[in-house]
């Protein structure tokens, strides 16, 4: 059948689809419009099969966030161009919100529009870190955003008690860049740190210290080994002069999360 110039182009603003694929598909639906939307999300969705060995080390980190209740919501591309486009920013957006508002579980509903966005923007798109915080009552809840190419890279959020908004932000931007794994090194697995103490013994040894001293000797450079994991025991950014846990003084940190792209 003939299908018309007028037809093509309004299945392609619908779908976001090329020309020439809304014209096959309005060919093989006989005309109609709902059966070549079907048709382009099939085999859009075949195409995306063949991209699943990609990287896609790309993307956006989006943040929702209205004290008691916050969400990071990692959204991957294959490349900054396709991250720096306004309808993949909005959905990582929407997908925060959504997150935020009822659980990590949500983005399900959301399924649809994600294979709808691999068709339209041709990459290996999938979600990443998905995280969500509902701060306990009296407690304040801060977060920081570091924006590349007018989107997020790296977001954090923490909970924490008796503080005020601005020592919570302060801290948000410090974990941001000195990216702490554990709060305390009570929170290091035990098999971690035990992997890093055998390691140092035998750089000691190596080093020739005297075995008598090696425990010692060991146990102090597992200190500066807390120190790049643990978050109160990092020197703090803006005053290396004194850790995390001095600068918070009587107040407390419950709990963060960070999420960056790369």
């Amino acid at each position: 059948m003939s299908i018309n110039a007028k037809d093509v182009q309004a299945l392609r603003q619908a779908t976001g689809a090329g020309l020439m694929d809304c014209k096959k598909a309005l060919e093989e639906a006989k005309g109609d419009v709902e059966a070549a939307k079907k048709w382009l999300r099939e085999k859009g969705l075949a195409a995306s099969a063949k991209r699943s060995d990609r990287d896609n080390n790309q993307g956006v980190v989006a943040l929702a966030i209205d004290c008691p209740t916050a969400a990071i919501v990692k959204l991957k591309c294959e490349t900054d161009f396709v991250a720096s486009s306004e309808s993949f920013i909005k959905e990582a957006q929407t997908l925060a919100e959504l997150v935020r508002t009822k659980g990590e579980s949500a983005v399900a509903e959301r399924s649809k529009e994600l294979d709808d966005l691999k068709i339209v923007l041709k990459e290996k798109i999938e979600l990443g870190d998905v995280v969500r915080f509902e701060a306990a009552a009296g407690n304040i809840m801060d977060s920081y955003m570091h924006v590349q190419g007018g989107r997020g890279v790296n977001v954090v959020v923490v909970e924490m008690k008796g503080a005020s908004e601005e020592l919570a932000h302060d801290i948000a931007v410090h974990i941001a860049f000195a990216r702490p794994k554990y709060l305390t090194r009570d929170e290091v697995p035990a098999e971690l740190v035990a992997a890093e103490r055998a390691t140092l013994e035998t750089a000691t040894r190596n080093e020739g210290k005297p075995e008598a001293a090696i425990g010692k000797i060991v146990d102090g450079k597992l200190n500066g080994f807390f120190k790049d994991l643990c978050l109160l025991e990092q020197p703090y950014a803006k005053d290396d002069k004194q850790s995390v846990k001095q600068v918070i003084g009587a107040a407390s940190i419950i709990r963060f999360a960070q999420v960056e792209i790369g």
